[in-house]
């Protein structure tokens, strides 16, 4: 897949908001920390507009993001937060002038949407990493990933074995992102290809008969079966009913997959948590799950 250009002191990124609304004291920390790494920071048009729980009308979150992408001086895409919404205006953005100049899109939860939908159409890659409104409470080696992956750093990692990893080691291309927008882009022009790819998958506060319910979504759709690996990140803040479901959210994903032959990893450090490192969408990695683990993003 095509890699945008890396960043350098001086370039001009924009903040915009795909999904839901955001204030500009949340975001503020985000604006000092940017502009501490060199960066010129500007704002979406739109950024505090507001339409009930969404970042302004769907027009105004279209205008936003088709001014980013279309934009050449500008090269990287931050989505201050998730929330829900990109999937209600990504039918109505044009990539022509991104796909002649690429730039980095950087998000993750609701963003999964952009993820997926330009890896699959585009072959671009682009950043899973935290967003403004998290930058406050994030780790330092969460912030520090972002930096090296927007400046061109290489991105390694180590980490600890789970005790249901199934232990292997494989290479390809990584894909995509949170599993409830997974499953809600099955069967659109926005699935992603899953198929000798690597796929990684977290989500938050979802009921643990949920999970289920969309991994055999997954399975069922062909995903899974021609896996070259798969990452689990954090499975957080997991429900259960008055009557419980009997597995956790990691069992569940083991039992799916059990019939498949290759790695399974479990607890990266990517998603819905204050250490959210960031992943190369599109990139091609190399995942080793044994008694410690690595992945090794090119």
């Amino acid at each position: 897949m095509q890699k945008p250009n890396r960043l350098k002191k001086g370039d001009k990124v924009v903040i915009i908001s795909t999904a839901r609304k955001i204030s500009g004291e949340e975001i503020q920390p985000a604006l000092e920390l940017l502009q501490r790494w060199g960066l010129e920071v500007v704002l979406g048009d739109n950024l505090y507009q507001e339409e009930h729980q969404f970042s302004g009308t769907t027009n105004e979150r279209v205008n936003d993001l088709q001014k980013a992408l279309d934009d050449s001086t500008i090269k990287a895409v931050f989505c201050a937060r998730g929330g829900y919404g990109t999937v209600k205006i990504i039918d109505e953005i044009h990539f022509s002038k991104f796909i002649e100049s690429p730039k980095w899109i950087v998000g993750y939860s609701d963003v999964t949407v952009l993820h997926n939908h330009i890896n699959q159409n585009f072959n671009i890659e682009t950043l899973h990493a935290t967003m403004p409104i998290n930058f406050k409470t994030n780790t330092q080696e969460s912030l520090t990933s972002l930096k090296k992956a927007l400046f061109g750093e290489a991105l390694n990692y180590e980490f600890d074995a789970h005790s249901l990893n199934r232990k292997g080691k494989c290479k390809g291309i990584l894909v995509g992102g949170n599993l409830s927008i997974i499953y809600s882009l099955t069967g659109t022009n926005s699935q992603i290809d899953t198929a000798g790819k690597i796929l990684f998958i977290e989500d938050l506060d979802e009921y643990i008969y949920h999970v289920d319910r969309m991994m055999m979504n997954l399975k069922r759709a062909g995903m899974l079966k021609a896996l070259s690996g798969i990452i689990v990140g954090g499975m957080s803040d997991m429900n259960d009913n008055t009557i419980p479901f009997g597995k956790t959210a990691k069992e569940i994903i083991l039992e799916t997959v059990a019939e498949y032959d290759y790695p399974v990893c479990f607890g990266f450090p990517a998603g819905h948590l204050d250490d959210n490192r960031t992943l190369i969408m599109g990139a091609e990695v190399s995942l080793n799950v044994g008694e410690k683990c690595s992945l090794k993003l090119s």
